[in-house]
């Protein structure tokens, strides 16, 4: 690792769990960074993740660590609903941010920070792009490997009816389709390298909470290119990716929750034997996909090297997720516009 860069200064809006227990503690392992400070609206509650955690400062407000002078770069993981508004106030403040997903709940919400980004660096904090495993498959399929593609298949589910968890509370951005759902329809982004054309959804609500907790999705990326997804907030713990091409098929084992600084990986079927006789199993190099995502967006904001994922994509993604919304309501195909 060159460490000879300067240190960027970053700080954490919330004490967020996918924060305490997976960005922070990557985060402070690289060199290339500096966790300065983290804020709650509780001053109680960041003094305690602050102390726990080995952080500087800790603020009461939002606002306040926004504020600070000192901070270049902020991990934004608040509620989904509070993605643009603190992402804005804080590129306002001259911040770079690193917003986690969805940057949005719409492609019209995500348009409100064209402006900012020309201004400061913005990235939808999709953490999986940085991992080893996925810049593997993707090389594979530049390849050749599977022959010519055909389709992407992702199933993706956890159990969770807690309806006092933010994840199960539809007015602030809750629901499958914003939480894990982002997840499916990058997949298909990232693996076929181009944008799909219309999707067309069958949704399930939950009668109580209201959110989406079963949703499945056909989405048509022309060429013959297929994603289909099922994501779920109430079924077992599970994931996984398949790749399915003319001459071959692979398969990620760990797609989005891959061990941090453990080993992954993926089956690779080139023979097509139906009992998996065939498969041969590739292990990844250990990584940890939100330190690598840190850094590189740390290297963004000292200039070395231009955004791979600015605003431009993240809008991508919403517009996905605008169609589908509207294939629930319509129940027919939706264009991707």
């Amino acid at each position: 690792m060159d460490t000879a860069v300067k240190r960027v200064v970053w700080g954490v809006l919330s004490t967020a769990r996918i924060g305490i227990e997976h960005v922070v503690p990557a985060m402070m392992a690289s060199p290339l960074i500096e966790l300065r400070a983290i804020a709650s609206r509780s001053h109680g509650a960041a003094t305690a993740a602050a102390r726990a955690l080995g952080i500087e400062r800790a603020y009461g407000s939002y606002e306040e660590l926004i504020g600070d002078p000192d901070i270049e770069a902020i991990y934004n993981p608040l509620p989904n609903s509070l993605h643009v508004p603190f992402t804005l106030q804080a590129a306002a403040a001259g911040k770079h941010v690193l917003c986690e997903k969805p940057i949005a709940l719409s492609a019209a919400e995500a348009q409100q920070l064209r402006d900012a980004a020309t201004k400061v660096c913005i990235e939808e904090a999709f953490m999986v792009r940085h991992h080893p495993q996925w810049q593997r498959v993707r090389e594979l399929l530049r390849s050749g490997r599977v022959g010519r593609l055909l389709a992407v298949q992702v199933f993706f589910s956890y159990f969770n009816d807690d309806p006092g968890n933010i994840r199960n509370q539809a007015a602030v951005g809750g629901g499958a389709l914003y939480d894990i759902g982002c997840y499916a329809i990058l997949s298909g982004r990232y693996l076929f390298e181009c944008e799909p054309r219309r999707a067309i959804a069958l949704i399930d609500r939950d009668p109580s909470l209201g959110i989406d907790r079963t949703t499945s999705a056909l989405l048509d990326f022309g060429s013959g290119l297929h994603l289909t997804f099922t994501v779920s907030t109430q079924g077992c713990r599970y994931q996984r990716v398949q790749v399915v091409g003319t001459d071959g098929r692979i398969e990620m084992q760990v797609p989005f929750n891959a061990p941090q600084g453990g080993a992954t990986r993926i089956a690779i079927d080139s023979d097509g034997a139906l009992d998996g006789s065939g498969v041969t199993t590739e292990t990844l190099s250990v990584a940890d996909q939100y330190r690598l995502q840190a850094e590189a967006f740390s290297r963004r904001v000292r200039g070395e090297v231009a955004l791979g994922w600015g605003l431009d994509d993240a809008l991508a993604q919403m517009r996905v997720i605008d169609a589908i919304w509207r294939s629930e309501t319509s129940g027919r195909w939706e264009a991707v516009v």
